[in-house]
């Protein structure tokens, strides 16, 4: 569980430049702007790596508080010196998956699901999860004139923001354990599990074409600012009100021919949650701000507030519960049962822990040999 620091001068701006970005994953904004030259640039006479840019991809989503933070105030870029970061945003796990398997794409900010997903239809060749990112930040919000209690759920229209990501699991496996039937690819049954992408959720909420949802930060303190309320956080159903909502991944290829380009982006990547968890009210700030240089508008005080107290930046990959989520898909049949055997590699991670004079953390017995 741990964290972050500052920045450099000026030079090899030129690397920077396209790059069309995709849609917010929130859908707050529009698409986004590439980042400011302090997180791009590289400073004359920065340490030289074995690669001159890493291309990084997270979402526009306060879940991915380490990336926006890590970029916005130059602690990533930092550790890399003359490597350049040549950023893009995606607004699903999937897409971004595409990228990294289609060697677009070398590092990603993403959620379990996507990365169980990736890593065993690439038959286990081609990511690797090389640390942790954040915890929690995902709550049950209804309509409090139609749900009052969780046994109110029941025939109302509740939406997740994908079929098969990890909110959709987690709320497959709730609906499971309290005994109500749903199909898991139709959504259909004793709750309808409508799939509805977060950019929209909102104002199918205003709408009333659903009467709720499982749903990520800030979607989450959206609604409620739209009239919803709390009906549930998923951090309390587990017993350690813990469980992994963000990892990093890298590409097989990447870590292999840039090992120490990875080692330097993870020692941002603590750098990073070390200055969130040290510095809060700084770190909201800073990425409201880059959500804002994304494209589009700062999120209010009445949403971001909320969102930000419930999430957790960990270096922490927390892999048990990776592996319990993969036990949900697995029982929800939207999955065949997966071999995660070495979908891990914490080696580079450790490393930079223990030279922060930070503890270790363990990969569940899930690592590469």
């Amino acid at each position: 569980m741990s964290a972050a620091r500052p920045l450099t001068t000026l030079r090899a701006i030129a690397v920077t430049a396209a790059l069309p970005l995709l849609l917010t994953a929130c859908g707050y904004g529009s698409a986004a702007k590439k980042d400011d030259d302090k997180a791009n640039a590289a400073a004359a006479g920065d340490k030289k790596l074995s690669a001159s840019e890493v291309r990084i991809g997270y979402f526009p989503n306060l879940t991915h508080a380490t990336a926006l933070v890590g970029l916005q105030e130059g602690l990533i870029q930092k550790e890399l010196g003359a490597t350049a970061i040549k950023p893009q945003t995606f607004n699903a796990g999937p897409s971004e998956i595409e990228a990294l398997n289609g060697g677009s794409l070398d590092i990603g900010f993403i959620g379990p699901s996507p990365a169980i997903n990736g890593y065993v239809k690439s038959k286990s060749s081609n990511l690797r999860i090389i640390s942790g990112s954040a915890s929690g930040g995902v709550k049950l919000v209804v309509n409090p004139d139609k749900i009052k209690t969780l046994d109110d759920l029941k025939g109302k229209k509740i939406a997740t923001p994908q079929k098969g990501n990890t909110q959709d699991v987690a709320f497959l496996n709730w609906i499971a354990e309290k005994g109500w039937k749903v199909d898991p690819e139709s959504g259909k049954g004793d709750v309808s599990v409508v799939r509805t992408d977060n950019k929209v959720t909102p104002d199918a909420f205003k709408q009333g074409s659903i009467d709720g949802a499982w749903v990520p930060e800030p979607t989450a303190s959206k609604l409620v600012s739209d009239g919803a309320s709390v009906l549930l956080d998923e951090t309390d159903l587990w017993p350690d009100k813990k469980f992994v909502i963000t990892n990093v991944i890298v590409s097989q290829k990447f870590l292999k021919e840039h090992p120490d380009v990875v080692e330097a982006v993870l020692a941002g990547t603590v750098k990073t949650n070390e200055w969130i968890n040290a510095n809060p009210d700084k770190a909201k700030a800073s990425a409201n701000a880059k959500l804002e240089a994304e494209g589009g508008k700062p999120l209010d005080a009445k949403v971001i507030d909320p969102a930000w107290k419930s999430i957790l930046v960990t270096d922490d990959p927390l892999a048990t519960t990776l592996k319990t989520e993969s036990d949900w898909a697995v029982k929800a049949k939207l999955i065949e049962q997966p071999d995660l055997a070495g979908i891990y590699d914490l080696s580079l991670l450790n490393k930079v822990l223990k030279a922060a004079g930070k503890p270790e953390v363990s990969d569940g017995g899930l690592g590469a040999k």
